[in-house]
């Protein structure tokens, strides 16, 4: 008898399914999604596609029902398979959040004669923003009470809070339902009132003119999500009538708004993957039209950081690596840009931090971070010092123009996160404070490496990992996750993680793969790695994987795989090139349906994706993407354990990618290994919003790599 979905959760367990015998889990009866012939024809070339109708949540189709029966049926068949590993999810969650000092603050930050932070108590997974006037002795004001705001909502997050000049407005956004959809507020810092007006469907994040009255902000489509317009609104005023200042007609570009530290200026900035554009305003003048710093030029990016008597320009033309450039604040044009800092072939410049005397420059060298300080008035330069052979460092929250202080933010694979403040003048750093860890935390314990895998063509690729002390490294019998992402030229810093701790303290190593795709190595590591050379992001890891091997850290019995959103599109496409090399994969919120997804440009995010995977409309891009889309290239083979998740609200990778692979996969796979769909039916991209809560995602993918290696306390 036909059904929509044919499932029959079998609650009787039996056997453990995985090859090693070691495994904690069960087997059950798996969901099985209906076929419903969907034919895609382009290009003289035609696909039958089975699980589209997956798409009818969001009104693709007749009837959603079937689709959340579907996801909720794999949601019962995993916790049918993974039952006996509750209590085991359930300490792991609990040792995870131990760690987590309850009540805590941020350092505070200094802004126009405020002091700025937010804190945390017991039992509470919000935060609380707070600020004191002119000392950290004065009183303090709760200027939002998150906790309190986010009652009744499975999901509530805070976005975009910015502050009037005369330090007695505040507007802030708010996200209910996870798709990054905000509704911005206005609250009265003096009265204490909300107002009544809300402006929605945006971004979150809005500006204030120096009328302290005026705002601009980022209005989103309602069906894209893409950010289409920039508006103005007056306090006081119907947000319906509020005026577009800027419409972006390019759907390939993302736009935003944002004031400059000094204060005097509004940008607008458009960018796409390969160009860009800014707009500009005096901050007074808010009623004035914005015009083009500079028309954007195909290949072209650029990013202007105002002094008080010049503009500097971080800008790609004729520099791969980025160079800096200036010019007249009166003469903005491309003509009169002329050379302040040239172009190195070894070093990627990031991006500019400026201050009143000094600038800070972030620059990337054989994959890590410097921190580069220059004193404006004679040239001068030094770097910051770090120590360490792998590690994260970034200019941190630096509102005040005007001080000889920089803030910035430090971590290694074995440092907890800290902020440091550092004296420019004097050069003397000072540890503001450093992520306290409950219940101790000794780093002598623990061992991080920087290694370099051989790539196929020859390539060197970096590899962070970090252990505990005493790793048996001469039979690869450790267990290893291989983490990597490798896209948007986004560069995977080796940082601290406390929940990682859990994984480490039980004999595991964790290391991560700073493939092609990213921007770890330069410029030129990211054009690798995208387009017509996206392969060389897959095959990168799958080297990295083999090193590792080779060297002896792990074997292919106990070696892991796990990336998230274009990261999951990798070890998406990994499986299907070499299932043979992995015995778990966790992939999640996966960009796995590549094709599909960049063929609907009614979906968020896919025309501003074009320059990323290009535009398959176009012959060679399409066939070139199929070549490595996982969804396309699901054959009848062995694949390793794997654990998907996804959220059913997610706006950046949507709920149906994630469950037409594992549909598609289900009914493909040979042999016992077990797959696994995790739906949260209530959040999206990001998971939850509570401080806590996400922990227990961690806990559930820890739990499923330690039950594939027998471990279950």
């Amino acid at each position: 008898m036909k059904k929509s979905i044919i499932y029959i959760l079998n609650l009787f367990l039996f056997m453990a399914c995985t090859t090693n015998n070691k495994s904690i889990f069960q087997k059950a009866t798996a969901p099985v999604a209906e076929k419903k012939e969907h034919v895609r024809i382009i290009h003289g070339d035609t696909v039958v596609d089975n699980y589209y109708w997956m798409y009818d949540y969001f009104g693709k189709g007749p009837d959603s029902t079937q689709v959340i029966n579907y996801l909720k049926a794999e949601n019962a068949y995993l916790d049918t398979v993974m039952g006996s590993t509750a209590e085991f999810r359930n300490n792991l969650f609990t040792e995870m959040k131990n760690r987590i000092k309850e009540k805590d603050e941020s350092v505070p930050v200094f802004r126009n004669g405020y002091f700025y932070y937010t804190r945390t108590e017991e039992g509470k997974e919000y935060h609380k923003y707070c600020r004191k006037k002119g000392s950290l002795d004065a009183a303090e004001e709760i200027l939002l009470d998150v906790d309190k705001m986010a009652e009744g909502h499975s999901y509530y997050n805070i976005g975009g809070v910015s502050f009037s000049d005369d330090n007695k407005l505040m507007a802030y956004g708010v996200d209910e339902v996870s798709r990054r959809q905000y509704t911005i507020y206005f609250k009265n810092l003096e009265t204490g009132e909300i107002y009544k007006e809300t402006i929605p469907n945006t971004s979150g994040g809005s500006v204030w003119a120096a009328d302290n009255k005026t705002v601009f902000y980022t209005s989103k489509n309602p069906v894209t999500l893409l950010s289409e317009k920039i508006k103005r609104h007056v306090l006081g005023a119907d947000p319906v009538s509020d005026v577009t200042v800027y419409e972006e007609k390019d759907k390939s570009n993302y736009i935003g708004v944002g004031k400059t530290k000094n204060k005097k200026y509004i940008f607008i900035q458009s960018q796409a993957t390969m160009s860009s554009e800014t707009f500009f305003i005096e901050a007074g003048k808010p009623a004035s039209a914005f015009k083009s710093f500079q028309p954007r030029i195909k290949d072209v990016l650029y990013d202007i950081t105002p002094l008080e008597d010049k503009f500097l320009i971080l800008t790609n033309k004729d520099a791969r690596n980025f160079r800096i450039m200036e010019c007249p604040l009166d003469k903005t044009g491309v003509e009169n840009w002329k050379e302040y800092i040239p172009h190195r072939a070894d070093v990627l410049i990031e991006s500019i931090d400026e201050f009143n005397g000094f600038i800070v420059i972030e620059e990337r060298k054989e994959g890590l971070v410097q921190l580069r300080v220059r004193q404006l008035k004679d040239g001068s330069e030094h770097y910051i010092d770090f120590g360490e052979p792998a590690y994260t460092a970034y200019t941190s929250s630096n509102p005040e123009y005007d001080t000889n202080i920089v803030r910035y933010g430090y971590t290694s694979m074995t440092t907890p996160s800290s902020t440091f403040d550092y004296n420019m003048v004097s050069h003397e750093k000072t540890l503001k404070k450093q992520q306290e860890i409950v219940g101790g935390y000794n780093k002598e314990d623990y061992q991080t490496e920087r290694l370099y895998a051989t790539a196929k063509d020859g390539t060197r690729v970096p590899v962070s990992l970090v252990y505990k002390k005493g790793l048996k490294k001469d039979d690869g019998s450790s267990p290893l996750l291989l983490y990597g992402y490798g896209s948007y030229g986004s560069s995977m810093d080796a940082g601290f993680s406390s929940s990682r701790l859990s994984l480490l303290n039980r004999g595991f190593v964790y290391a991560i793969a700073h493939i092609r795709g990213g921007q770890e190595m330069g410029r030129h590591w990211y054009e690798d790695g995208k387009l017509q050379k996206k392969i060389n992001t897959f095959t990168d890891f799958i080297d990295c994987g083999e090193f590792l091997i080779k060297e002896k850290y792990t074997s292919k019995e106990h070696l892991y795989a796990e990336g998230a959103s274009a990261g999951g599109l990798l070890v998406g496409a990994i499986v299907n090139m070499r299932p043979d090399l992995w015995h778990g994969v966790i992939a999640d919120v996966p960009f796995v349906d590549v094709v599909n997804t960049m063929l609907d440009e009614s979906i968020p995010l896919t025309t501003n994706e074009f320059d990323e995977w290009g535009n398959p409309k176009d012959k060679d891009a399409y066939f070139y993407m199929k070549s490595y889309s996982p969804y396309e290239n699901v054959e009848k083979k062995a694949y390793p354990n794997i654990l998907v998740s996804t959220g059913l609200h997610d706006s950046q990778v949507q709920y149906f990618e994630p469950a037409k692979w594992v549909a598609k996969l289900r009914e493909m796979k040979t042999g016992d290994n077990i797959l696994l769909l995790k739906t949260n039916m209530e959040f999206g991209h990001g998971g939850a919003s509570g401080r806590f809560d996400y922990l227990k995602d961690i806990a559930l993918d820890y739990a499923f790599l330690l039950g594939l290696e027998g471990i279950d306390k």
